[in-house]
């Protein structure tokens, strides 16, 4: 780097500490390491600096320095993700833009069903101050306790309810965003009726931070329900999943609101790993499935729903055995299973994991022929097949054989991965389902876009973004 480089750098970092204020200004390791490590702890990226404005005009006077001095940005909330797309990578040109201090929860309408939260904004501490105006905000994941909502927003995640109240797109009303000029577009008037030209919203959800940066969002909120039932149900096959997944909606409509997929081997990592929780029943089954209703009558109409549910599915014999929670610590405890599956693939070592999407219809087809080619890539490998099978959408990851070493499974995954991706191509799916494409799946999603798809998407980003400088290296 020439003297003139270094002191055009040094300019620049110091106008990002007068921006932001010293204090939130990190350049030490030991102050950055945490921003720097993707959640799985498989990659470390550098950075030039991670910086942690305060407000949306903090957001936009960082982003106006770095696109004047052509310095990347990497925006970051939780954290949480799984595909790379909120470190850095390893040039260190980047800096880091930690929203987590934009925290504020602006504004609750109960009237509008609506609440105005920052981006920094934890998804728990959302869904409380829901709650605590009688309200529910649905989006719920594993990582809710530390994830955030510009995160969920820009990856338009999931979770358990997608099947009643949608991804977070559909949660979402509108928007605040910096854009990669530095400038601050704000939507975020809570309509649910708005047909004045491009929907500008859509998008930035969704497009991990590569767009511009979300800094605020309206979402919707809804009426808390009276009662919510949780049961597990045994069963032979992800085909008889499906039938009671039609026979479940035709008999509760709207009020199933979580229909949840978990193999055998799924129970048992669980019990290993976590002996208190195991499935409540005298025998292993092949396949589970977890149900809720949420129901706004009262908990005696939710329980005969399920009742009337459970009693249809026995008798045409589509499930083996079930149980209904009869308190609120037998529903948590049997949401535990489902939660700690991901906890108890890592507990018992490196695993290669997808979140891929085929058409409900096809879920147990692909199961079938997916297992068989995987098993021709890994002979011995493990399945740990779970997901909302309600939307589509599996877990499908896969762990290696008892006694291979992590480092020798690890190697296998270039071919393991193409078996999957392919077959899933093949059933008209998708590589990524809410997790997003991030720099992991970026050269991959290359063999399944089509040109027009990705010449538009391209398009795109050279409009809104010309200079490249937002979260370079993922998506595109």
């Amino acid at each position: 780097m020439t003297a003139a480089q270094q002191d055009f750098r040094q300019d620049f970092l110091q106008a990002c500490r007068d921006a932001i204020g010293i204090a939130h200004f990190l350049t030490a390791d030991a102050d950055t390491a945490g921003y720097l490590t993707d959640q799985r702890g498989r990659y470390t990226g550098r950075a030039l600096a991670v910086l942690r404005p305060g407000s949306t005009e903090e957001v936009a006077t960082v982003v106006k320095l770095c696109a004047r001095h052509l310095v990347p940005i990497v925006p970051q909330g939780g954290n949480t993700g799984l595909v790379l797309g909120s470190v850095p990578d390893t040039s260190g040109k980047a800096v880091v833009l930690s929203l987590t201090r934009l925290n504020r929860i602006r504004a609750v309408d109960p009237v509008n069903n609506t609440m105005t939260v920052e981006a920094g904004c934890i998804l728990q501490n959302i869904q409380q101050a829901a709650a605590a105006q009688q309200r529910l905000f649905p989006l719920s994941l594993a990582a809710e306790g530390s994830c955030t909502i510009g995160g969920n927003l820009s990856t338009n995640a999931g979770g358990t309810a997608v099947l009643r109240y949608g991804n977070t797109r559909e949660l979402c009303l509108g928007l605040e965003v910096v854009t990669a000029e530095g400038e601050i577009m704000s939507s975020l008037r809570g309509l649910r009726k708005d047909n004045t030209g491009y929907d500008l919203r859509d998008l930035f959800i969704g497009a991990e931070g590569t767009l511009g940066i979300i800094t605020a969002a309206v979402v919707k909120l809804f009426p808390q329900p009276k009662a919510q039932v949780t049961a597990l149900a045994a069963l032979r096959t992800p085909d008889h999943a499906l039938r009671l997944l039609s026979l479940a909606q035709a008999q509760c409509g709207a009020a199933l609101t979580g229909f949840e997929l978990m193999s055998d081997f799924c129970m048992q990592l669980v019990a290993k790993h976590f002996p208190p929780h195991r499935a409540p029943f005298d025998r292993l089954h092949p396949q589970y499935v977890l149900l809720e209703l949420s129901d706004s009558e009262s908990e005696v109409h939710a329980s005969e729903m399920f009742e009337a549910v459970i009693g249809l599915a026995l008798e045409q014999e589509l499930i083996d055995d079930a149980v209904i929670a009869s308190s609120i610590a037998q529903s948590k405890a049997l949401w535990q299973l489902r939660e700690l599956i991901s906890m108890a693939q890592a507990h018992e070592g490196k695993n290669i994991k997808h979140d891929i999407s085929v058409p409900i219809s096809r879920i147990g087809e692909f199961i079938r022929v997916t297992d068989v080619l995987v098993q021709q890539a890994s002979p011995g490998c493990r399945m740990v097949t779970f997901g909302h099978l309600g939307d589509g959408n599996l877990h499908y990851n896969v762990s290696p054989p008892p006694g291979i070493k992590d480092t020798d499974f690890i190697l296998e995954q270039p071919a393991i991965n193409r078996a999957v991706h392919d077959s899933v191509d093949k059933f008209g799916g998708s590589i990524s389902a809410e997790h997003g494409l991030g720099a992991l799946k970026r050269e991959e999603i290359l063999r399944y876009k089509s040109p027009v798809e990705l010449r538009l998407m391209r398009a795109i980003k050279q409009a809104l973004d010309p200079h490249a400088l937002m979260n370079p290296g993922k998506v595109l």
